[in-house]
């Protein structure tokens, strides 16, 4: 009875680390490590799966394969295994249209269906110790935030995303689909070297994020 009692705890233990702290494991997508400075693309992240690379609300993609059909197109099908929520800009006024702050390109990925409590890990290599302007190329339907830990611990505090909703726009979905883009959202400090960037979503959700960009402060 002692040793089911034990299994049974250290289960529950091994659950609760995996979903609510990210494990300090670093795999890159595909053994390509992100560079710093620079963009680090958000659909590019770990590999690893739920609870080490990532931690998901639902084991759906809503993007890859559920809103964009499997049919062949590379893009409809892109990491459609995990749950991570990926998709892509379209045209036809739905990336592209005159509510945008900023102007898109057409078949880039994003991650969306974005809920608090979930997170995302970046192993990146950075290329000179120093303090970093954090921005972003993103959409988001009411102000939300996020917060960035560096191997482990909190890195940002709390990252204020400012909401691209607009009033002027009367198709509802749309709202999803304002981008924006940001320069300097914060500051973060980072060492040179191999690092692990882990994106928490704080406040709200219903962000869609392109990349993250790292420049010199």
């Amino acid at each position: 009875m002692k040793i089911w009692k034990m299994l049974i705890y250290g289960i529950a233990l091994i659950s609760l680390v995996s979903f609510k702290n990210p494990f300090l494991i670093g795999n890159p997508w595909q053994g390509k490590i992100q560079q710093i400075p620079g963009k680090v693309e958000c659909e590019f992240y770990d590999e690893g799966g739920e609870g080490i690379a990532y931690h998901d609300i639902d084991i759906d993609n809503n993007g890859s394969g559920k809103l964009n059909p499997i049919n062949g197109n590379p893009l409809n099908e892109f990491r459609i295994k995990e749950s991570v929520d990926i998709s892509y800009t379209k045209d036809g006024d739905v990336d592209n249209s005159q509510y945008n702050k900023t102007k898109r390109s057409i078949g880039q990925f994003y991650l969306g269906w974005t809920q608090p409590s979930e997170w995302i890990n970046y192993t990146v290599q950075v290329a000179k110790s120093g303090n970093y302007h954090i921005g972003a190329l993103y959409t988001s339907n009411g102000d939300g935030s996020i917060s960035i830990d560096v191997n482990g611990k909190d890195a940002t505090g709390i990252i204020k995303i400012e909401t691209t909703h607009d009033d002027r726009d009367t198709i509802d979905w749309r709202q999803w689909h304002h981008w924006n883009e940001s320069k300097s959202l914060g500051i973060i400090k980072l060492k040179k070297g191999k690092q692990l960037l882990t994106v928490h979503i704080v406040k709200n959700g219903n962000m869609n994020l392109d990349y993250l960009s790292f420049n010199p402060y």
